[in-house]
């Protein structure tokens, strides 16, 4: 029988919330930057998110390169090859899934693969306390001239600085020529209004007075952060790099950086790739063998 899928709604935050805390359960700094439940909220539109609960529960959607995808509430390796075979006859594929998962399938079954575009890039938070090595002294270097030649001040976000916020947004917008409502603008907005709720935490920047950055990142993991929105204005060079040094010296407890994925996009790629991770973390696409 097939189950009844409904558009995801934050009245699922609480089941939703549970079935992906233990199947991320003792994942540590490996833990996927989709799961989280506020992540699939906030992205609900551009993946057109669906839960469909049960004995079995997950979430379909479309990814970014549109295939139509289950990503599997529960441990593949710990359902019946029937559970995982209705949902492959259903679905493009299952994913994310993650790598040591995968392989603890039945390869003559089912077959993995994971695209660069999709892994997550994980870094050491002491990457941003110090930038230290010849490699990140260029991020030092503009953090440096930044406070040299203005006053940044950092406060904690909350209400207070929700329109400050929207205002570095529509300049972030701007500054990268991007037309209302792409990238990831709307997920940003409703982060941006309710932060508390979702489980966001973070900093807004005033460069001289102006409200100049914000960022907002979320506990996947005990010392694990992901980095779901960090927008600064083009103009005050070396503001991203003091927004990421000062998140992490703010917050001693943090031990990893998780800044997502990619996309495939050049610019993209090649900031990340800037900041050295440590590791990109595979999210595999399964599929069945016939």
């Amino acid at each position: 029988m097939v189950r009844e899928s409904v558009d995801l709604d934050r009245a699922h935050a609480a089941r939703v919330g549970a079935l992906i805390r233990a199947l991320a359960e003792g994942t540590g700094e490996r833990c996927l930057s989709e799961y989280s439940f506020t992540n699939l909220w906030l992205f609900r539109r551009e993946h057109q998110y669906r839960f469909t609960d049960g004995p079995w529960p997950y979430i379909s959607g479309l990814t970014y390169d549109g295939a139509h995808h289950a990503m599997p509430l529960f441990s593949l390796d710990k359902a019946p090859a029937s559970v995982i075979d209705d949902l492959l006859r259903r679905h493009d594929c299952l994913y994310p899934v993650p790598l040591a998962q995968a392989q603890r399938l039945d390869a003559a079954r089912y077959l993995h693969s994971a695209s660069r575009d999709d892994a997550d890039y994980l870094y050491p938070a002491d990457h941003f306390r110090f930038y230290r090595g010849e490699l990140l002294n260029k991020k030092r270097n503009l953090m440096k001239q930044l406070l040299k030649a203005h006053s940044v001040v950092a406060e904690p976000y909350g209400p207070d600085w929700h329109a400050r916020a929207l205002a570095v947004l529509d300049g972030w917008m701007a500054d990268k020529g991007k037309p209302a409502g792409s990238a990831d603008e709307r997920p940003c907005r409703d982060a941006l209004a309710d932060a508390r709720a979702l489980g966001l935490e973070g900093f807004g920047y005033t460069v001289d007075g102006e409200p100049a950055g914000f960022v907002l990142a979320e506990p996947l993991q005990p010392g694990v952060y992901a980095m779901r929105f960090a927008k600064s204005l083009h103009r005050f060079k070396g503001l991203a790099q003091y927004m990421f040094h000062h998140f992490c010296t703010a917050r001693p407890e943090v031990r990893w950086l998780n800044f997502e994925q990619d996309l495939g996009l050049p610019n993209f790629r090649q900031t990340k790739q800037s900041y050295q991770p440590e590791a990109l973390l595979d999210k595999c696409r399964l599929r069945g063998r016939d």
